[in-house]
């Protein structure tokens, strides 16, 4: 564990004006300006989740370039591949010489309509399968990936099962991921952490109402269900929508607390913020790591805001471009050193 070189102007260190400003609609536009300036051409894609799962995402490369590396970014819960970290992190990436694909979880974005079943947090099959899908359509190597809050802990149960799936990642980047679900939701139900609460409570029964209306079939839930709070809601989810049979099997199925990430095959580096309102610290002091995963730890920022100026210009997004691109090349440098050394083999062998 090392601590993170971040440190903002002193009128940028409150952690809930960092969080407010990092999703707000300024920042937003400022990722808008940040993509356009790469001159990237950007496509919309349906891609394989497996099992008849459809899931939406944006491929963006910069024309009459070829690509240095591929770079999957996956969002944050109810965020979507629109988000201002999403934008700000292509960005970086594309100026690096990078392709980049920017992948909705089901029910996120636009993409209510293509899946009837609903999104939960476990649903980490088909973001594996999509990625498998994603890297056998845009060939190009090293393959890495990134992801903000939810979309952290995505990243790094994707990065636990590649091997498994033959997917060759090159390095994961995670900022402000979700360690331990439940100790999450227990902060966010403390004091003024309860505004975090209220805001996913109010963007998640908008989601659910969009997916009712396209599916009331298969959603049949009433409008007192979904005046539930964020907790009862989820155990009606998890009862109602998942193999789970309670709240707590249900967030132990998507925590990666304790030694789960012992395991690693895949190097890692992880960025969090000491002030975080929404996410535990403690659960990052507690985590198993192997030798090839790091984890940073900055006195500021947030959650996933890491703001740097008046610009809204963000650390995390370049540090993710950073770590990353570190990855890709120790990649390319390995690859280089098994040629060199097949080719000194053969040539021993012909001699």
């Amino acid at each position: 564990m090392g601590g993170s070189e971040y440190t903002p102007p002193f009128w940028l260190r409150n952690p809930h004006l960092q969080t407010a400003l990092g999703s707000s609609q300024w920042r937003r536009r400022r990722g808008a300006q940040a993509l356009a300036a790469t001159g990237a051409v950007t496509t919309e894609h349906l891609v394989d989740g497996g099992e008849g799962v459809r899931l939406h995402g944006l491929h963006s490369v910069v024309p009459g370039r070829a690509p240095r590396g591929l770079v999957l970014l996956l969002h944050g819960w109810e965020g979507s591949s629109e988000s201002s970290y999403m934008r700000q992190t292509a960005a970086q990436m594309l100026d690096l010489g990078y392709a980049v694909f920017r992948l909705n979880f089901r029910d996120h974005g636009d993409s209510h309509h293509l899946n009837e079943a609903i999104f939960h947090s476990n649903r980490i099959d088909e973001v594996v399968h999509a990625a498998v899908d994603i890297a056998a359509r845009f060939d190009p190597r090293p393959m890495l990936a990134a992801g903000y809050s939810l979309g952290g802990n995505f990243a790094l149960r994707l990065a636990l099962r590649a091997p498994a799936a033959g997917l060759q990642l090159a390095g994961i980047a995670a900022v402000c991921p979700v360690i331990d679900p439940a100790r999450t939701m227990l902060q966010m139900e403390v004091g003024h952490h309860q505004l975090y609460l209220r805001h996913f409570e109010r963007t998640w029964r908008a989601s659910l109402r969009r997916k009712r209306d396209l599916f009331p079939d298969h959603l049949d839930v009433d409008d007192a269900t979904l005046s539930l709070g964020l907790r009862d809601l989820t155990d009606w989810l998890v009862r109602t929508h998942t193999e789970f049979g309670t709240l707590d099997d249900y967030f132990d199925g998507y925590s990666v607390a304790g030694d789960r990430l012992s395991s690693l095959q895949v190097p890692v580096d992880i960025l969090m913020a000491a002030d975080d309102p929404v996410i535990p610290l403690d659960a990052f002091h507690a985590l198993a790591l192997p030798a090839h995963a790091r984890l940073e730890i900055s006195r500021w920022g947030g959650h996933c805001g890491f703001l740097l100026d008046r610009h809204l210009d963000g650390f995390a997004e370049r540090w993710v471009a950073a770590r990353l691109d570190a990855h890709a090349d120790a990649a390319r440098t390995s690859v280089e050193r098994t040629r060199l050394a097949t080719a000194v083999h053969a040539g021993a062998q012909g001699g």
